[in-house]
C-alpha cells in the first residue's frame, strides 16, 4: 500500500511524505531504494530506451508487481493516485533536451497528480535541481556511485577529478576520510536538501536559473518548458511568497511574468482615458511608495492613466503594482537593456496599445525602456510625445510633464475596476463602492458592507460572499453534499473552474453549504487527485 501526501508544491517540484506501508519516506530524496522496492531488480522488459517506437515498446509492456509503476512515453500509464512511477533511462533524455521536455509533458499528462516520481541513475549534485524542477522526487545513488568509479569528484558546479579531494574545496566527512564514494553521495544529499529548502520557499525557479548555467543541456531544458507555456502556466501559482528575482535572460520566459502581461493586454480593462503616460519602474515595490513615483505622480495629478515599463513584465498599469509578480520583483539595474529583452518588452506595448487605444501617449522615459516604447509606437502607429528633458526626476522633466497635461481632466480613481479585471477576468460595475483604509492595505465597501478587500502578501483581492455575487462567473469550486468544516478535501470536489490556479480567490458552492478560500490546486488537478487539499476556506456559510 503506497500514499504521497503532498506538502508543498512549486511548480512541478513538490516535497511531501511517501508512504509504503508503515515505511515514510520524506521527498524529494535519494537513498537505496531497494529498500523500499526489493522487486527494483527484477523487473524485466523495463528498461527500453525512451526514444524506442511504440511499436517496439508495445511488444514489451512492463510488469506491474504492485510495487512501482514503470511508464513509458509510448505507452498508457496504470498508474492510480498515490502509486511511484519510474521513468526509467531518464538519465539518456539530457542528451536531447527537446525529447527531454516532450516526453517529460507526454507522460506528465497521462499520470495522476499525487504520484511520486523516481528518476532511476538520473541524479547528481550538478542536476538533481533540474529533475526536481521537472516534478521527480525519488532519486538513487547509482549515478554518483558510477562518478566514484570513474574517480570524478562531484559538486554542484559540475564533476573533477578525484584529486580535487585533497584541495580542500569540501570539509565533509568523505572529504577528511579521503573516502571518495561517501563524499559524492554526501554531496548529493545536501544539494536535494538546498532544493527542498527553496520549494519550501516558492524559490526553485531562482535556484535553476543560477545553476544550470554551467551546462548547457540543462539551460536548453529550462528553455524548452518555458517554450511550452500552456502546460507550465497551469502549475504555476498565481502569486508566491517573498521576491521574484529575474536576474537572468530566461526570466523574460516565466510563466508567472509571460501570464501577467497576457493577462494585461487580454483581461485587464484599463480606466475611462484617451491619455497615457509612460512611466519608468522603481526600486522599490509598489512603485507609488518609491520617493520618485510619488513626484511623478504629483505631477500627473490624475489627468492621466500611469503606465510603468519595466522588465520582465512589461508593462505594469497603476491599479495592478501591487499585484504579484508587479509588487514582488526584482531585477539588475544597469540602464541597459539587450535586443531581447527589448524585443520580448516592446511586444508586450505593441499588443496593449493595438488593444487600448490613447489619444495621447506621453512617454516619461529615458534609456532602454524610451527605445522599447519607441519600438513599440512603430510597430502599432502611434505617435509619442515626450516630457523627459534629462533624468525622469529632475524638475525640468517633472514640469515638462505637468505642462503636457495641462488642460486634460482629471479621472475617476477606480483600482478595484482594474483588478478584478485582471484577477477574474470580470467587467465589473464599481458604481458606489468606496475605498478605504491606506494604501496599500485597502478595503472596498457599498453602503457599509464590505466587499473585497486587499491581500497585502500578494496583492490579490479577496472577496466577501457579497463580492462574489458581483463577480456572477468563473472561480467556481463545486461541492458535494456536505457542511465543511475546514478545508475542502479533493474527495469532495464536483467540478471545479478549469482557469483556476494555486493560490487563486475562489467560491466553494454546495448544495449546503458555500465557502470562500483559496485554491490549494490549480482546478483540473482537483479533479485529477486523490487525495490533499482542494481549497483553504477562509470563511463558510451554511445554506
Amino acid at each position: 500500500m503506497t500514499k504521497f501526501d503532498i506538502r508543498k508544491r512549486d511548480g512541478l517540484g513538490r516535497t511531501g511524505v511517501f508512504w509504503i506501508d508503515d515505511i515514510s519516506i520524506k521527498l524529494p530524496m535519494a537513498l537505496e531504494v531497494e529498500s523500499l522496492f526489493p522487486d527494483l531488480g527484477i523487473l524485466n522488459e523495463s528498461n527500453l530506451p525512451l526514444c524506442a517506437p511504440p511499436a517496439l515498446v508495445k511488444q514489451y509492456p512492463p510488469p506491474d508487481n504492485g510495487q512501482l509503476k514503470s511508464i513509458h512515453p509510448a505507452l498508457g500509464n496504470p498508474a492510480q493516485s498515490g502509486d511511484c512511477v519510474m521513468a526509467a533511462n531518464w538519465h539518456t533524455a539530457f542528451l536531447n533536451p527537446r525529447n527531454y521536455v516532450d516526453w517529460l509533458i507526454g507522460m506528465k499528462e497521462k499520470t495522476p497528480v499525487d504520484t511520486a516520481w523516481y528518476a532511476p541513475a538520473s541524479a547528481l549534485p550538478s542536476n538533481v535541481h533540474i529533475l526536481c524542477y521537472s516534478g521527480f522526487d525519488l532519486f538513487d545513488f547509482r549515478a554518483v556511485d558510477l562518478k566514484t568509479a570513474q574517480n570524478r569528484f562531484c559538486t554542484p558546479e559540475g564533476d573533477f577529478p578525484a584529486e580535487v579531494i585533497k584541495r580542500g574545496t569540501c570539509s565533509c566527512d568523505g572529504c577528511r576520510q579521503n573516502d571518495l564514494m561517501v563524499h559524492n553521495r554526501q554531496a548529493l544529499l545536501r544539494e536535494i536538501a538546498l532544493v527542498t529548502l527553496f520549494i519550501e520557499g516558492s524559490q526553485l525557479r531562482d535556484l535553476v536559473e543560477s545553476r544550470c548555467r554551467l551546462d548547457a543541456s540543462q539551460v536548453a531544458v529550462l528553455r524548452h518548458l518555458d517554450n511550452r507555456y500552456a502546460f507550465m502556466e497551469r502549475s504555476m501559482p498565481v502569486a508566491r511568497s517573498g521576491i521574484m528575482r529575474a536576474n537572468s535572460g530566461e526570466s523574460l520566459r516565466r510563466a508567472e511574468v509571460r501570464r501577467f502581461a497576457e493577462r494585461v493586454v487580454t483581461r485587464y480593462i484599463p480606466p475611462h482615458t484617451d491619455v497615457a503616460v509612460l512611466l519608468p519602474c522603481s526600486a522599490k515595490k509598489p512603485y507609488s511608495l518609491s520617493q520618485s513615483h510619488r513626484r511623478f505622480q504629483q505631477a500627473i495629478a490624475g489627468r492621466a492613466h500611469e503606465l510603468i515599463v519595466t522588465s520582465p513584465l512589461g508593462l505594469v498599469p497603476r491599479e495592478l503594482e501591487c499585484v504579484y509578480p508587479a509588487g514582488h520583483y526584482d531585477v539588475p539595474v544597469t540602464g541597459y537593456w539587450d535586443a531581447e529583452e527589448c524585443e520580448v518588452i516592446a511586444g508586450s506595448l505593441a499588443s496593449y496599445f493595438s488593444r487600448h487605444a490613447y489619444r495621447r501617449v506621453i512617454a516619461h522615459l529615458e534609456g532602454g525602456a524610451l527605445r522599447v516604447a519607441q519600438m513599440a509606437a512603430d510597430r502599432c502607429g502611434i505617435t509619442l510625445e515626450y516630457s523627459c528633458q534629462d533624468h525622469p526626476t529632475h524638475d525640468t522633466s517633472l514640469n515638462a510633464l505637468d505642462s503636457a497635461l495641462t488642460g486634460e481632466r482629471r479621472l475617476k480613481d477606480d483600482r478595484l475596476h482594474g483588478m478584478v479585471s485582471f484577477q477574474f477576468n470580470f467587467d465589473l460595475d464599481t458604481k458606489g463602492i468606496a475605498p478605504r483604509g491606506h494604501f496599500p492595505e485597502l478595503f472596498y465597501s457599498k453602503k457599509n458592507v464590505q466587499l473585497f478587500s486587499i491581500d497585502t502578501g500578494t496583492g490579490l483581492l479577496r472577496p466577501t460572499f457579497d463580492g462574489w455575487s458581483l463577480i456572477r462567473e468563473g472561480y467556481r469550486v463545486h461541492i458535494d453534499d456536505f457542511i465543511p468544516e475546514g478545508d475542502v478535501l479533493v474527495p469532495g470536489v464536483v467540478s471545479a473552474d478549469p482557469g483556476i490556479r494555486e493560490g487563486d480567490e475562489v467560491l466553494v458552492i454546495g448544495a449546503r453549504a458555500q465557502a470562500t478560500g483559496r485554491a490549494a490546486l490549480p482546478g483540473d488537478e482537483m479533479l485529477r487527485s486523490g487525495r490533499g487539499v482542494a481549497v483553504r476556506v477562509r470563511k463558510i456559510k451554511k445554506l
